[in-house]
């Protein structure tokens, strides 16, 4: 199998068994009201970049949101990073999240779409999203916002996480979005799990972009020069 196969797989296959503590829902952009056309972009997406079998260094957000991964069923892109960078056309609804932005730039920066996917791979520490009712509506909330649901969570997470690395990523090190609770929760899990030699924090996209959008290149080199 090449390396989209498998990631295909990996994402139709994606489910969690485990008893989700109320009133926060599982987000599963493949088996949501969209699911059709999400499974048609990633795979366009994926077979464009991710056709064959060379290594690559995982990089790991915290959970899918509704606007990123969420509506497009690629992790930290919406759909005008879709169409704009990635050149593959989606007519159905348009989204846009700030962290995506920020991504795009250090992947432009690095090189591109093509030169930057034929050595990373992104996921996330929760392949699945998780929503929760709020004001107006449903809303997104990180895995590790409610420690009921991180706990009930965590081996969903450990199986993911080794079902990606399986897929010949490097085990030298993981680079995780996010320098507070998700680099702390993904480094403590490493050490007990031993998924790679090193788990590298960088600040998460939203972050930047939330509270730091004047420093935007700053950070833009500072991920270059870990990534390098």
């Amino acid at each position: 199998m090449t390396l989209s196969q498998k990631i295909l797989a990996f994402n139709h296959a994606l489910e969690i068994t485990e008893e989700i503590p109320s009133p926060i829902e599982v987000l599963n952009p493949f088996k949501g009201e969209h699911s059709e056309i999400i499974n048609e972009i990633t795979q366009k997406f994926y077979v464009k970049y991710y056709n064959d079998n060379n290594p690559r260094k995982l990089i790991l957000g915290i959970n899918p949101g509704r606007l990123g991964a969420g509506s497009t069923g690629i992790p930290f892109t919406d759909t005008k990073r879709l169409v704009a960078n990635c050149n593959i056309p989606f007519t159905h609804f348009n989204t846009h999240e700030p962290s995506s932005v920020f991504i795009y730039d250090v992947i432009d920066a690095f090189g591109g779409p093509e030169k930057f996917y034929a050595q990373f791979y992104i996921g996330s520490v929760s392949p699945l999203g998780y929503v929760t009712p709020g004001k107006s509506g449903m809303v997104n909330i990180n895995y590790y916002d409610n420690k009921n649901l991180e706990k009930a969570i965590t081996p969903f997470i450990i199986k993911t996480i080794n079902q990606q690395l399986d897929f010949g990523l490097s085990r030298e090190k993981i680079f995780v979005l996010g320098t507070g609770k998700n680099f702390t929760f993904l480094n403590k899990l490493n050490q007990e799990q031993k998924f790679a030699k090193e788990i590298v924090p960088l600040e998460h996209p939203r972050f930047v972009m939330q509270y730091r959008s004047k420093r935007k290149e700053e950070f833009i080199d500072k991920y270059l020069r870990r990534f390098c």
